[in-house]
Parts: C-alpha cells; structure tokens; sequence
C-alpha cells in the first residue's frame, strides 16, 4: 500500500530541507601581493581566520602606478589587492581586514559592534593606514613626489614623523600584552610587518619596546609565523 499524499509530500519537502543546508565549498579568494609588503598583514590574517586564499606574488618593480598586473584592479597599482570568489576586488588592507572579521567573527580580528573596545580599535586602524602607512607611500620613492633634488629632504621628514606616531602608540597606547591589553585583534598583525621596514627592527628594540613586545608576541603564533617565513628574502 503506497502512504497517503500528505506524508509523501511531507517526505519530499523534508529532503528538500536537508538538500539546502548542505554547505557549499568556498572557493578561495586570490591575494596579489609583493614579498615582504602589506599584503603580509591580509595573509595573515587569512591564515589565522582559517580561510582559504590563493597567493599571486608580483615583482616589486611592477608595484606602483605603471603596474601591468594591477592594471584595471587598482588604480594605485599598489598591494595588497584582494580578488574575491566572485570576481569582485577589494584593496587597503583595513577595508580587507574589516570585512573579513565579518565573515569569521572567530577569529576576533576585531571587537564586534557595540564592544566597548570597538571605537578604540577603528580609530587606532584608521591612524595606522592613515598616519603610518603614508610615511611609505611617500618616503619610499620620494623623487616620484617632489623630484630628485628635494626626494632625499622628503625621505628624511616622513622618516621622522614615522618615528614620532610609532613612539607615541609606545608611550601613550599600548598597554599590552596585546595592543588593545587583554584583547588580541588585527592591529597586532600590523606591528610585526612594519617592524620588517624603516627604520628596522634594532630601532624598535631601542625605542618602541612595548610595539616590539607585542610585534615578537604576534609573530610567534603559528599561522602568522608560517606567513613570515614564506615572505622572508
């Protein structure tokens, strides 16, 4: 005897249930970076969330405004650039790191929304993209700027006021062991990668003990430490 249509039915959109919470496999995004720049902080940080990530090294002389690879993807040309599953491109790092503690709120990359740290954490993101990061941008190839006879002046100002933002996070900031105290977040992730550039790592010892704390601390954990040794010259 076949069972009456209303189990039947009741059968069929059961199946139709469990059909639709299958998971789906993630394809992974695609990270365009340069060895030994920021791109580093988003590897990271995509290791430590468990994440999948395809990495696309480019030489460093095809980093900047002239890029072929960047072409069409960032009108900076600079990296990280970031290709989503669906094609679509995200660039600077913070934007990166943002999103991606949204889609892995495990990782606790960032304080979630309406966290009592949440304001300190967004504010100190956008001072170290903001404040920071700029000194690079302008420092690095001064002449691009203001041409060669007034580049070495121009390296030599932004390499100072580098100097004064990180001794300042120093003094008046960091508490530690974290850069938020107690809570581990994605502002650490920034520490180790600057500490790899000027003014290096002997001046951090010297000057910024508390950041060089916490940058050692941060790049002892594994998935951050694996990042580091496969962008190591």
């Amino acid at each position: 005897m076949s069972p009456p249509k209303r189990v039947e039915k009741e059968r069929v959109e059961k199946r139709r249930v469990v059909k639709r919470r299958r998971p789906r496999a993630t394809a992974p995004a695609r990270l365009i970076t340069a060895k030994g720049g920021g791109g580093l902080i988003v590897e990271a940080a995509y290791a430590l969330a468990h994440e999948p990530l395809t990495i696309e090294e480019i030489p460093w002389d095809d980093v900047g405004p002239h890029s072929r690879r960047l072409a069409g993807l960032n009108p900076l040309g600079q990296v990280p650039t970031l290709v989503l599953p669906g094609g679509a491109v995200m660039t600077e790092s913070a934007a990166i790191l943002l999103r991606l503690a949204e889609q892995q709120p495990r990782a606790k990359l960032a304080p979630p929304p309406g966290h009592r740290q949440r304001a300190e954490f967004l504010r100190w993101l956008a001072f170290l993209v903001a404040a920071v990061y700029p000194t690079y941008t302008y420092g690095d190839s001064p002449a691009r700027w203001v041409g060669e006879e007034a580049g070495p002046k121009l390296r030599a100002s932004t390499d100072a006021q580098r100097e004064r933002l990180l001794q300042f996070l120093d003094r008046e900031v960091v508490a530690g062991p974290w850069f938020l105290g107690k809570r581990f977040s994605a502002l650490d992730l920034y520490l180790p990668v600057l500490r790899l550039w000027r003014p290096g790592a002997e001046w951090w010892r010297a000057n910024v003990p508390k950041l060089n704390a916490i940058a050692s601390r941060c790049e002892k954990l594994p998935p951050v430490a694996k990042a580091f040794e496969r962008n190591r010259p």
